[in-house]
């Protein structure tokens, strides 16, 4: 495998997964990313800023997410950095989900989540 091949990305970690499901969603800055990983998890997903700014910092240097440029810096918090994901993040991203999916199905099998994961 090349260091370029999206499955040598996985697993991913929690907060990775969060963040590039965030991302799916348009360009976001830390803070709006963070925000709705929250809201998205009902709470249950809640990164502080190290582990938000270490997890981006990572990806940058994997290639899954990019820096953005504003378009319009006078409305934008020139503070704030914009990121987005790469096409090469969206496959990790794709691949990631195919595999959870594939353990879900196989948990679901075996009757690990009782009635509620009835096929």
């Amino acid at each position: 495998m090349s260091p370029r091949d999206p499955a040598t990305q996985l697993p991913l970690t929690p907060a990775v997964l969060h963040i590039l499901l965030a991302l799916t969603g348009g360009e976001r800055h830390g803070y709006a990313i963070a925000a709705e990983v929250e809201e998205t998890t009902s709470g249950s997903v809640r990164m502080g800023p190290g582990t938000l700014y270490g997890s981006i910092q990572r990806m940058l240097d994997a290639g899954l997410i990019e820096e953005v440029s504003r378009k319009r810096p006078r409305e934008d918090d020139e503070r704030r950095r914009y990121y987005r994901l790469t096409g090469f993040g969206q496959r990790v991203l794709e691949l990631e989900v195919q595999r959870l999916d594939r353990v879900v199905r196989v948990a679901k099998r075996k009757h690990v989540l009782g009635d509620a994961g009835a096929v």
